[in-house]
């Protein structure tokens, strides 16, 4: 028998925003433990934000989140020898955790110009229903549907 699982620890919120959200996404940013790197990145896509669409940049981010977010995943399912993707549906923490690291992934994956505007895009794009992040979320609510008819497997 394994021991009991690690508690989860409480996210402190960012200075400027006060969100938890927000300092989420400065996590997943984040490279080699460089806070203040990632934390200007995120602000200056949030400004960007704000130049571009004249909206809350957080009211922004928090609905790109949503759109980003997956209902449904498939994880595979050995049953007698063979493996079958079963669809399961995504607990709120991880279909956030999933969503940011989309968003960042996607925004990383651009080229030819800075992290700030490539994060401020994609998360833009988010917003709109469109994109790279959407479209991979999309693809995983497909394979979902596809593997519908495994769904008796779940545990």
């Amino acid at each position: 028998m394994r021991r009991r699982r690690a508690p989860k620890r409480p996210v402190t919120p960012d200075p400027i925003y006060n969100d938890v959200l927000v300092s989420k996404l400065v996590v997943r940013v984040m490279k080699d433990g460089k806070k203040t790197v990632a934390q200007s990145i995120v602000y200056g896509a949030f400004d960007i934000i704000k130049e571009k669409l004249e909206k809350d940049p957080l009211e922004v981010y928090h609905q790109a989140v949503q759109n980003v977010r997956p209902l449904i995943e498939v994880r595979p399912r050995r049953v007698g020898g063979a493996t079958y993707q079963v669809p399961f549906e995504v607990p709120e923490e991880r279909a956030i955790s999933l969503a940011l690291r989309w968003i960042v992934k996607a925004a990383r994956d651009k080229s030819g110009r800075p992290m700030k505007e490539k994060l401020a895009q994609e998360l833009i794009d988010a917003y709109n229903g469109v994109g790279a992040a959407v479209k991979k979320r999309d693809d995983v609510h497909k394979m979902a549907e596809a593997n519908k008819a495994f769904a008796h497997y779940r545990w």
